[in-house]
């Protein structure tokens, strides 16, 4: 079965979701801070919510965007 994904697309201030892939494990919400590539590809630089950690993020599969305003 052939399935076509859209990559993965982003901007500034979006907010990135990484669901927990394990029982027990939690959700992870952060603010997309940098986008070094023009097109909105990954990898992003996230400030995450729990914690203020500042990091890159090159999401799999567990991940999606909410669109800033």
């Amino acid at each position: 079965m052939d399935e076509e994904v859209e990559a993965m697309k982003a901007k500034v201030g979006d907010t990135i979701v990484v669901e927990g892939t394990h029982v027990g494990d939690h959700r992870r919400i952060g603010v997309i801070t940098a986008v070094p590539h023009e097109d909105g590809s990954p990898p992003y630089t996230v400030r995450w919510e729990d914690d203020q950690h500042e990091g890159i993020l090159y999401p799999g599969p567990d991940t999606h965007i909410k669109t800033g305003n």
